[in-house]
Parts: C-alpha cells; sequence; structure tokens
C-alpha cells in the first residue's frame, strides 16, 4: 500500500508552479490545425482493425444558470428549445463516427459531461442514448462504466431513474461548496438537502459509485467554512472526491470576470485549506490517488493504484486507459491511439459542419516516438508515483539516463530536496513530492518551455 502522502510547507513554497494537469501528453496545448478528419478517419480504421475496446465521452454544453467559476465549454440558456439542433448534429456526428467502426468495438466506458447533461429532457436523453445503442456496441449488463455529471438543482428522483434505466452506474455531483456566502458570489445556490437528495436516489437505485466535486480558492472561502464543507460532505460518504483548486483566469474565461477579485482567499489561506482537507479525508478513510483526487480504499481507482494498472487521460484518472477514446460534441477530444483530435469549441460552427456532413474535427496532434516515450514516463509517475527505468527501455529501446541525460541535474536537485528518490533504476516520489508530482512530470515536458505558463493553473 502506498504511504500516506506528507504535507511540507517548504516543498511546497519552492515547487508549487503553474504547469499542466497532463491529462494527456502531449497536452491540448499542442494541438494544431494541421490534424483533421482525414487523421480521423485513418486512425478509425486502425482501432477498427485492431478492434481495440471504446470509451465514449459525450459533451452536452447547455446549462441554464451560470456559474462564474467555471471555465467548461458550455452556452447559458434558458431555452430548453436550443437542445433540439444540437441534439440532431449529435446524432449526425455519432452516425459518421461508428461506421468506421467494428460492431463488435466493446463500450467499456461511456460519460456524459457538460455544461449540465440533465438540461436534456427525459425524451432527449432516452432518444440519445438510444441512438447511441443503435451504432456502438454499448453494455446491456451493467459491467461498464456509464457515468454522467449532475447538478443536483437539474435532477430529482424522476430523473435519477430514468438515468439508471438508461444504464448509467456512475454519477458525479458538482457541490463546489455549502457556504450560502460563497455559493451567493459564484452564483451557485445550492443545499446540502437538494445534493443529499441526488445521493439518496442513487443509492437507492444502486448506481455503482457516487464522486463529488470541491473547489477551493473561491471567493469569501475562508479554511474554517470550507473544513465545514468537507465535514458534511464527509457525511455523505461518496466514493470519489474531486478537491480542484480554482484559478482565477478572468482574463481567458469571461464568467469569471463577475467574481471579485479582493473577495478571493489569500495563498496562504488556500494552502490551509488543502491541508485541513487532506487531513479530514485521511482521518475519515480516503486515499489520496493525485491531482485533486480521492477515493475509498475499495474503490476501483485505489485498487487499480495498489495494482499499478492506473491511468490517465481526457476524463481524468480511469481503468480504462486502454480503450480508445472517442468525443462526441462541441469542444470534444477524442484519444485514438497517437492521434489527439478534437472538435470545434464554437457551437454554430460544430452545428454547421456536421450540417455539410463533415465531421467537426478542428485541431489535432499526431505523436511522434519522442512523445510516446515521454507520455509513458509521465503517466507512471502521475498515476504510480514510480518509474522503473527498465520497463521503460525495454519498451522504447533506449537508455533512460542517456537518454534525459540533459534532465538528471534537475531530477537530482528534486532528490535534495526530498521529493523524490532517484538512483540508477527507479524514481520513487516520496510521501512530501506527491501533492506536487505535477512538478516532477514538468521536467519530462520537452514543449514547457516553449509555452506560456500564464495558461495553467498552479500544482497546488
Amino acid at each position: 500500500m502506498l504511504d500516506a502522502i506528507r504535507w511540507d510547507s517548504d516543498l511546497i513554497r519552492r515547487y508549487d508552479l503553474a504547469g499542466p494537469r497532463y491529462t494527456s501528453y502531449p497536452t491540448a496545448v499542442q494541438f494544431h490545425s494541421q490534424v483533421g478528419t482525414f487523421d480521423l478517419f485513418h486512425a478509425l480504421r486502425d482501432s477498427r482493425k485492431a478492434l481495440r475496446p471504446l470509451s465514449l465521452y459525450v459533451h452536452v454544453p447547455f446549462c441554464a444558470n451560470i456559474c462564474y467559476y467555471c471555465a467548461c465549454n458550455k452556452v447559458i440558456t434558458k431555452d430548453r428549445g436550443r437542445a433540439l439542433p444540437y441534439l440532431q448534429r449529435l446524432e449526425q456526428e455519432i452516425q459518421l463516427i461508428a461506421c468506421h467502426l467494428d460492431p463488435a468495438q466493446k463500450v467499456e466506458q461511456l460519460h456524459f459531461g457538460g455544461g449540465t447533461p440533465t438540461f436534456l429532457s427525459h425524451d432527449e436523453l432516452r432518444q440519445l442514448m438510444a441512438h447511441l445503442r443503435k451504432h456502438f456496441n454499448l453494455l446491456d449488463d451493467d459491467s461498464g462504466d456509464y457515468g454522467i455529471e449532475i447538478d443536483p438543482r437539474e435532477a430529482d428522483w424522476s430523473t435519477m431513474g430514468l438515468l439508471r434505466e438508461l444504464g448509467f452506474n456512475r454519477v458525479s455531483i458538482g457541490l463546489q461548496d455549502l457556504d450560502p456566502a460563497v455559493q451567493r458570489a459564484v452564483n451557485r445556490l445550492q443545499s446540502l438537502e437538494e445534493t443529499r437528495a441526488v445521493i439518496d436516489a442513487a443509492r437507492t437505485l444502486q448506481f455503482r459509485s457516487i464522486n463529488i466535486d470541491l473547489i477551493y480558492g473561491l471567493p469569501k472561502q475562508t479554511p474554517e467554512n470550507f473544513a465545514r464543507t468537507v465535514e458534511e460532505v464527509i457525511s455523505l460518504q461518496p466514493d470519489r472526491l474531486s478537491v480542484f483548486n480554482y484559478a482565477h483566469l478572468p482574463e481567458r474565461f469571461m464568467p469569471q470576470r463577475r467574481i471579485n477579485g479582493n473577495e478571493l482567499p489569500a495563498p496562504a489561506q488556500k494552502l490551509e485549506m488543502l491541508e485541513r482537507t487532506i487531513e479530514q479525508l485521511s482521518a475519515a478513510g480516503y486515499r489520496y490517488i493525485g491531482m485533486d483526487h480521492f477515493a475509498l480504499p475499495d474503490d476501483e481507482l485505489a485498487i487499480a493504484q495498489e495494482e499499478e494498472t492506473l491511468q490517465r487521460n481526457f476524463q481524468g484518472y480511469t481503468t480504462h486507459g486502454h480503450c480508445d477514446l472517442i468525443g462526441l460534441g462541441v469542444s470534444a477530444i477524442s484519444q485514438i491511439g497517437d492521434l489527439y483530435c478534437q472538435n470545434s469549441s464554437d457551437l454554430n460552427e460544430y452545428q454547421n459542419t456536421l450540417a455539410a456532413a463533415q465531421l467537426a474535427t478542428s485541431r489535432g496532434l499526431v505523436c511522434n516516438a519522442d512523445d510516446r516515450l515521454r507520455r509513458a514516463v509521465i503517466q507512471q509517475l502521475i498515476c504510480n508515483f514510480s518509474l522503473e527505468f527498465a520497463a521503460i527501455e525495454q519498451q522504447f529501446n533506449i537508455d533512460f539516463q542517456g537518454y534525459f541525460g540533459a534532465l538528471w541535474p534537475q531530477l537530482q536537485g528534486m532528490a535534495s530536496d526530498g521529493l523524490i528518490v532517484l538512483d540508477r533504476e527507479r524514481i520513487n516520489v516520496l510521501p512530501a513530492g506527491r501533492l506536487l508530482v505535477r512538478s516532477v512530470c514538468m521536467v519530462f515536458d520537452a514543449y514547457l518551455e516553449q509555452q506560456n505558463r500564464q495558461r495553467f493553473s498552479r500544482v497546488i
């Protein structure tokens, strides 16, 4: 079993840098417009030939209300009718993609994200799932990981019953903070009772897993009131928790301009929130998986990490990294073999392109040999907190220390600081370094020096 993480304020001060979250390597910042539908069709053909299993991500961009902190691709509207033309184009995209795949390729994982997926009516959800089942080999024995993001203000018992009937068995619930003053400051009024009702429904209906999202660093948060939120959330006993650091980037995300920067907690307060949260969750039996994620010891993510089979992709930590990921909908990202590709992030452009019977692929990247090597290194570090050089050397036919010789002084510095253990055979991330594993991964990122670090959130 992995040792518990250890809080080290000095290390955090020195290594709390801005950098990628490594849901992919290379990251989406490297995507370019020279990748298009031809590359996607080529990758789909390879996937079909290999009969690789699939993970589907479906993006539903609509929200009835705006949350000021949100950096997602979304459309704010009270007009539920706006979903209909979008769904028509989404169904067209499903059909166009599926005809290049083999019906024998099973969909092991499905995730509806947003936006607010339950913005859709019950009839629209039924129709969309029926269309997916018609064109993809969705499992009907409840053995797949089929999840959906839930806003408790947009879901009730009947909605939860419908989702279970449609095959969903995992829910991820946005909560962020329970303090009314914080909720008013970010325009997301959501009571504990609303959240508890959705969780009670999920448990009664035998959903397999419940995740709750929290954010620290929001306006009017204090270590004391956020600790109360964490305490209430622990009492709800979710299987997983995501505790995200709020990155205030109003120059990039327009809704954040409505947040009063003077009401944001100071950096020292944010650190205290995270430290207390880790103490509370650890005392309640949760394991730190990495990158803001916690899980109970019997959760699949915790077990996969113990067995060193955990992986990471655009859906975060996963046990389905061996699947080809097909992204459907506006702004959705696919990862198929060595291809990353992303649909247009503009709703009108997405719909108009599909209206012309063309896929909406707008940019992407094809990994080269160096990308594949560094991706494997970063994946091992960020998932397992360890890296055996021999396995990488055998897989890629290199001498590890020779290939990465220029990085050795940085790694030795991290070892001297107590972030990692480094020898000729391996890197082990120490308990005090696990909160900072992104900083270790950044050493192996060949693109980072060319990038504007302001595009990224800080590690802590």
